[in-house]
């Protein structure tokens, strides 16, 4: 039981002296003064002056020379500060490594489907690495948002709806569009040669409405319908046919030279915009995630 009593002998026994003592001895030889050390730790000059002469005592030695109402740092007053310097850092980096970190809640957030899966799920990761500490929560759904059933914090959406009159709505980017298909079937394009136009149920006007604002011309040898935008862009890629993609979510198959847009893209007057219940500065999350996506899809 002894030998056992004395491998739990606390290492500050004997050894350290009382740590109140040391922490009133660093203010006081940091700051060359004991009033601004009282004042650094909201106790008395009195109560500093006490700590550090019970610090002096333990120690047997002098740590500061009094000289007309100032105090100076003896040698071995240099000596204990640097120690107290190293240990206070010490400590204070093992505490950084095991403190649990601070994570916000996660934020929801609804998001065009094509979109969703075109563009931002590919750019969610620059969005984590800047914010590590923020989850985010993908929703895909389209049109109106029933924030509270579905409890959505924003919404990504293109502004072809009526939303919530409650929403708090901020504008993000304009949409452009434009026809997109394979880079073969683009040299058919250019040639003014017949192809068949790709149409989508979610954007069944998308092709009346680029031909209204690009005033170009596309000749058709048929047409074929799917039941999602990002349907359309997927048979675009495949050769079956020409598309009208966004600009946004045709992105990285335009880089990556999956798909061509032979006239460019031009606006449609639509744009996407950014809805939530709640405003965006009263949110940390709302504001860090707008911010992002502003400066994302600028």
């Amino acid at each position: 039981m002894l030998t056992r009593m004395r491998e739990e002998k606390s290492p500050f026994d004997g050894r350290v002296p009382p740590l109140n003592t040391l922490r009133a001895f660093e203010a006081a030889a940091r700051l060359q003064s004991f009033v601004r050390a009282a004042d650094e730790l909201h106790v008395t000059h009195g109560a500093v002056s006490r700590q550090v002469r019970q610090l002096e005592d333990a120690l047997g030695v002098a740590l500061f020379e009094r000289r007309n109402r100032a105090v100076f740092r003896t040698p071995q007053g240099t000596a204990l500060l640097e120690a107290c310097g190293e240990a206070m850092g010490v400590l204070g980096e093992a505490v950084r490594r095991i403190r649990a970190p601070v994570t916000a809640s996660p934020l929801v957030v609804s998001c065009e489907p094509t979109l969703a899966m075109r563009w931002l799920i590919p750019r969610l990761p620059a969005f984590r690495a800047m914010h590590p500490g923020q989850e985010v929560h993908l929703l895909a759904a389209g049109g109106p948002v029933d924030f509270e059933r579905d409890r959505v914090d924003v919404a990504l959406r293109r502004d072809d709806f009526q939303w919530d009159p409650r929403c708090h709505a901020e504008t993000i980017a304009p949409e452009r569009v434009g026809p997109v298909c394979s880079p073969a079937l683009a040299k058919v394009l250019k040639k003014g040669g017949p192809v068949t136009l790709l149409h989508s149920r979610t954007r069944p006007a998308a092709w009346s409405h680029w031909n209204r604002h690009a005033r170009e011309a596309v000749t058709r040898t048929g047409a074929a319908h799917f039941e999602h935008f990002y349907l359309s862009l997927q048979a675009a890629a495949a050769g079956l046919g020409v598309a009208i993609g966004s600009e946004w979510m045709v992105a990285d198959d335009l880089r990556e030279g999956r798909l061509v847009a032979p006239f460019g893209f031009t606006e449609d007057g639509s744009a996407y915009v950014m809805l939530s219940l709640e405003p965006f500065d009263a949110d940390p999350r709302r504001g860090r995630f707008l911010a992002w996506l502003r400066e994302a899809m600028r």
